[in-house]
């Protein structure tokens, strides 16, 4: 058995803080370090940036006692450990660092297992080998074994694999191999799946690079009313599974979160076995989530990973998610936000099974801080905010902190019934002023608000802080896990100790890097400013990361949960994820559901002279680019008379090579049409723009051109084919992370809407409604925005059809 620090009732000092890395004194000493145990720049500049992973880091690299430098690939791993492992259980980090250190743990599928194993068992002694078994210690794959298992999964899926060729799911292949062997090294796996596939099917061929014909999506069956259990969108990409690693409901009876008393007391909350029981009695042994937004405000992006973390989970395991308003703070919450966020969780495809508010509970909330008084673990204070601040930072107590029970239980009491003024008393916490988290440093419970409550009504001139509600109300709802983003988890501590102190069921808490994303701020405090100096549109502008701005610039709940999952929802600290990335999701996903259409952003006119003025010939058109002739309802018209409208930018004074638009004495193929020779150019009065060009049809498609352009025609002589607006969106903001700049707003893209009044389209898009998405060709994804009215159309644009996603390393 291994035990590396002693369990009782008291640590001494020496076992409650990570041991100093001498000789640090500044960022370029710790670059130099963290250089030297083999990571690249990008990364070691990522850890820098973040407090938390500079002091895991170094503290790791001192407790591996690698601080002269190590193999890059043990250095990698020491940084996997800095950023993942789990804290209930870092009393035996330095001992597991010596399997790292000693080539014993060798790669990360072993890491993820060690990870998993300490997490389960948290500060607890360990059979040393329990642990070894169960991370594949001394275990070697020789590369026949991995060419054994790869040729026996190639077989097994051979069928399908020549079906399909290079387009073979072979993150599902890998898979098969990693179910055999799971402590085989990933690259060499990688590599000899590459060859064996490439020795089966040969080398590539232009064919296998061409994109298979997509079905038609069939619609879904509607579910009834009676289906209580979790709906969840389908997803286009099939990945390993997300919720593989989190506990049942049955085992929750492990010490989760040790706290740390500066007294030298220790706290071990846990569900007793009665308290558990009591619980799956209720639960009936389920999983149940919950997904508690704040309506003080517009979802965003982030939300939607949040969504997917909390009903995803439920949904897997046959569970429940509550939607719970987590509406604590009166003055800053809107009827609008309430009805905002159902509607958008409904867009996003999830089905709650119940939806609360945390006020629905303001009653049971008063009953415990009565009960939590009356225990010694809450008092009346009078301090203002900015004493509070101070006394803290010098982890001073308030004077008020041990008064009489008696007192306290009196003026909470006269503060329920407003006999005292808005800022005279709080109710705080009796945790730990003089504790190393901060966190503990006596919470405020409950403030005076003299403000009615856009749920509760005036009922209630008190309300309950986010740090005192949010852990009960997880409780008394019956959470089995209580899923949140990493920022959270300095207050585990906090959320612990109040349920023991009240002696309440412990849900499980599990914490997840948030998700940033590049070009864009997800705060809300900046999202508000945005929105009320008018430097957006609204809540709904396009260019937002608003789940509103993004269903209004066409975005499909789809894409977006595709894109989350692939994201996923490891503990590994957020870096910032790719715009591209998400664009690259929605293009999948409307390549698949976009009709296809012409329109002419910028129109140049081009007179077709050898065809006569009144001539309309109705031409057939697309929708699906695989529409096969029969299909009626896969086909549109489209006029061809004698005056047709190109785009501005397929016209050329001056050919050359590699053009293949229109220009002077030059033949283009009219998509759907004919080809078209320009023979004449008239110029306006400045003799250098172009007005309008001359061209000559060949009616009998003689000539085989290599360019192929887009047009719109005059529907009939003199008249202009349909007008419609066009916005063209791009990057909101120039830098990748504008939150670190101090001026941020000075770097908002000045051209990140771009309106196009007067585009040209094809007569079809006439009866188009709003939410209607396109693909414009050649142009990329559109929508009918909601501004549209009989008169005129406004499209937004989604996003372009160049995907640069696959050239972007990384993220």
């Amino acid at each position: 058995m291994r035990d590396s620090k002693p369990l009782g009732n008291k640590l001494t000092d020496s076992t409650l803080k990570q041991p100093a890395m001498p000789g640090l004194a500044n960022a370029e000493d710790e670059a130099k370090l963290f250089l030297s145990i083999g990571l690249d720049q990008r990364t070691a500049t990522n850890a820098l940036a973040n407090a938390k992973v500079t002091s895991n880091l170094s503290a790791v690299i001192h407790e591996a006692e690698v601080e002269g430098g190590c193999d890059k690939a043990i250095g990698n791993l020491l940084y996997m450990v800095a950023t993942k492992f789990p804290n209930n259980a870092l009393n035996h980090r330095a001992e597991f660092l010596k399997y790292i250190t000693s080539g014993q743990i060798k790669n990360a599928p072993q890491l993820e297992a060690a990870f998993s194993f300490f997490s389960s068992i948290g500060p607890s002694s360990f059979d040393e080998k329990e642990f070894e078994k169960n991370c594949g210690v001394g275990v070697e794959v020789s590369v026949e074994e991995i060419s054994k298992v790869v040729e026996a999964v190639i077989e097994e899926c051979k069928s399908q694999i020549l079906a399909e060729r290079y387009r073979i799911n072979v993150g599902i292949l890998l898979g098969k191999v990693r179910k055999e062997l799971p402590w085989a090294d990933g690259k060499t796996v990688k590599e000899e799946m590459d060859t064996q596939l490439r020795n089966l099917l040969g080398e590539k061929t232009e064919k296998d690079d061409e994109k298979p014909i997509k079905k038609k999506k069939e619609k879904a069956p509607k579910s009834t009313d009676a289906d209580l259990t979790t709906q969840t969108p389908s997803v286009t990409q099939e990945v390993s599974n997300p919720f593989s690693d989190f506990p049942d409901p049955q085992k929750n009876i492990q010490v989760h979160q040790e706290i740390f008393f500066s007294d030298g007391t220790i706290w071990r909350p846990k569900n007793t076995a009665e308290k558990l029981e009591k619980h799956l009695q209720f639960t009936g042994r389920s999983v149940y989530t919950r997904f508690p937004p704040e309506p003080n405000g517009y979802l965003h992006i982030g939300h939607a990973k949040a969504m997917f973390v909390s009903f995803g989970l439920a949904k897997e395991r046959g569970g429940y998610c509550y939607l719970r308003y987590d509406d604590t703070n009166p003055e800053a919450e809107k009827q609008e936000y309430i009805d905002h966020i159902q509607e958008i969780v409904d867009w996003m495809g999830w089905k709650p099974f119940k939806v609360t508010y945390s006020s629905d509970y303001f009653q049971e909330l008063y009953d415990l801080a009565i009960q939590l008084i009356k225990k010694g673990y809450a008092y009346v204070d009078h301090q203002t905010p900015e004493e509070i601040k101070s006394y803290r930072e010098s982890k001073t107590d308030s004077p008020w902190r041990n008064r009489p029970i008696a007192e306290s239980l009196k003026l909470f009491e006269e503060m329920r019934k407003g006999m005292i003024d808005e800022g005279k008393a709080t109710l705080r916490m009796k945790q730990d002023m003089k504790s190393e988290n901060p966190n503990m440093y006596d919470l405020i419970a409950y403030r005076i608000k003299f403000t009615p409550h856009p749920h509760a009504g005036d009922k209630w001139c008190i309300y309950p802080s986010y740090d005192y509600t949010h852990c009960i109300v997880d409780s008394l709802e019956n959470i089995t896990h209580s899923l949140c983003t990493l920022e959270f988890e300095i207050r585990r501590p906090s959320y612990y100790w109040l349920l023991e102190a009240l002696d309440l069921y412990h849900p499980h808490v599990w914490e997840y890097s948030r998700l940033s994303i590049t070009n864009t701020v997800l705060s809300k405090r900046k999202l508000n400013r945005l929105v009320r100096e008018k430097w957006v549109d609204g809540w709904d502008d396009p260019r937002l990361m608003t789940l509103a701005g993004l269903r209004r610039r066409g975005y499909t709940p789809d894409a977006i949960n595709a894109f989350v999952r692939d994201v996923g929802i490891t503990r590994s600290d957020g870096s910032l994820i790719r715009l591209e990335k998400i664009e690259h999701y929605i293009r999948e996903d409307l390549n698949k559901k976009s009709r296809r259409v012409m329109v002419v952003l910028k129109p140049l006119k081009v007179v077709i002279k050898n065809m006569e003025e009144n001539v309309v010939m109705n031409l057939r058109a697309k929708f699906w680019p695989d529409a096969a002739d029969s299909e009626e309802s896969s086909h549109y018209e489209v006029p061809f008379s004698r005056v047709v409208y190109i785009e501005s930018s397929d016209f050329r004074l001056k050919d050359s090579k590699d053009y293949y638009g229109l220009a002077p004495g030059k033949t283009v193929m009219l998509r759907y049409a004919f080809p078209i020779k320009c023979v004449d150019i008239i110029y306006a009065e400045d003799k250098s723009t172009v007005l309008e060009l001359h061209a000559e049809y060949d009616p009998a498609k003689s000539t085989k051109p290599k360019g192929v352009i887009h047009w719109v025609s005059e529907p009939s002589h003199g008249i202009l084919p349909l007008k419609v607006e066009v916005r063209m969106f791009e990057k909101l903001f120039l830098s990748e992370n504008p939150s670190e700049l101090e001026d941020w707003l000075a770097d908002l893209n000045p051209n990140s809407k771009i309106v196009i009044a007067e585009a040209l389209a094809v007569p079809v898009l006439k009866h188009s409604c709003h939410g209607d998405s396109y693909q414009f060709e050649r142009l990329g994804y559109f929508c009918v925005d909601q501004d549209s009215s009989a008169d005129k159309l406004v499209f937004n644009r989604t996003v372009s059809l160049r995907d640069s996603y696959v050239k972007v390393s990384g993220k």
